[in-house]
């Protein structure tokens, strides 16, 4: 499958119609998966803390050091947690939070251990920024950091944190967050130790349409490389609550022409999930038409967007509507997207 370039795709993304690159989209989705079957995994979102050093502008959910607001889950709460979602048929947790500045590489060891001894689940957690976090201040590499907690039952790595790949927007927005290349680097990282990780993009927070392109250039040619990453998930900034209130969240049209952009360049990444989480059922819904594949995880509980104003919700069983409504094969997968049903 051919490769676009970067000027061709600045070019579709300013001014192709969108009916057009919905069409290519879903050719390439098509290509991929002709089968007409959509995706999803029942899972749980558990963030562990939310004290945060990064101070990141377009973050509701976080709090500084010291404020009274701030929490972290002691273990017994994490495994009520746990075992709620394994009540509900979850094969996976998803697990971040802040970047906490007391928490040691020892305590997540610990947790992950703790997770693993008492529940048969996939640990998909840390974003690069926490393990950038981790190894800043544990004097590791974050290789090291890694292999320290693939060692302690660490199965994969979202690819939270992302944003928009391009220093200057993360300079401004999130000074204290990892680089560019630093994100790159723990995923180049994760993949050569055989974990699967998956990428993202939040955009609408001041990024312009190229630095969007060069976000996705920048994954292709990681994958070119390493052939690590599941899956890539685009969503909308939301600004509610946040330092940056005054802007406007992206429409749900430039939401699903950025999608078709990301399924018309990623043409080595097999699946592009819906962000039904931002955008809402019907929006999810149109998406699958616009390059998706996947819908995501029905997730139980969501705190990061939630704090920024979106409440969206959903059931495994108004999922598998919502994709039958569409005209497609629901089908429950895992973590790595085996189809498990």
């Amino acid at each position: 499958m051919m490769s676009i370039t970067f000027e061709k795709a600045i070019e579709l993304i300013t001014c192709a119609d969108l009916h057009e690159l919905g069409r290519m989209a879903d050719e390439i989705r098509l290509e991929k998966h002709p089968d007409n079957v959509v995706t999803y995994v029942v899972d749980r979102n558990i963030n562990y803390t939310n004290v945060c050093v990064s101070g990141c502008r377009f973050c509701a959910f976080f709090v500084p050091p010291n404020d009274e607001r701030g929490y972290v889950l002691s273990m017994e709460e994490l495994h009520v947690k746990l075992s709620e979602a394994k009540a509900q048929g979850a094969t996976q947790i998803l697990l971040q939070g802040g970047l906490h500045p007391n928490l040691t590489l020892d305590f997540f060891e610990r947790m992950i251990r703790g997770i693993k001894d008492k529940f048969d689940i996939h640990v998909h957690a840390f974003s690069p920024p926490e393990i950038q976090h981790m190894a800043n201040f544990s004097g590791l590499t974050t290789l090291q950091v890694l292999e320290r907690l693939r060692d302690s039952g660490l199965d994969s790595i979202p690819g939270g944190g992302a944003e928009i790949l391009a220093d200057e927007v993360r300079i401004e927005n999130s000074p204290h967050k990892c680089s560019t290349d630093q994100w790159l680097k723990v995923m180049r990282q994760a993949h050569s130790l055989g974990m699967k990780t998956t990428a993202t993009m939040m955009f609408g927070f001041g990024d312009k349409e190229h630095h969007r392109i060069m976000h996705l250039m920048k994954l292709r040619e990681l994958q070119d490389e390493t052939h690590g990453f599941t899956a890539f998930i685009p969503w909308t900034f939301q600004p509610q609550n946040t330092s940056l209130s005054y802007l406007q969240s992206p429409t749900p049209l430039e939401y699903l022409k950025m999608l078709a952009i990301s399924r018309i360049v990623l043409t080595n990444f097999d699946n592009i999930q819906a962000s039904w989480v931002t955008q809402g059922e019907k929006i999810g819904q149109l998406a699958l038409f616009f390059g998706a594949n996947d819908m995501g995880g029905t997730m139980m509980e969501e705190n990061v967007v939630r704090a920024a104003g979106c409440e969206n919700r959903i059931t495994e069983k108004r999922l598998r509507e919502i994709i039958q409504r569409a005209g497609f094969i629901p089908k429950k997968r895992n973590t790595l997207y085996e189809i498990i049903e």
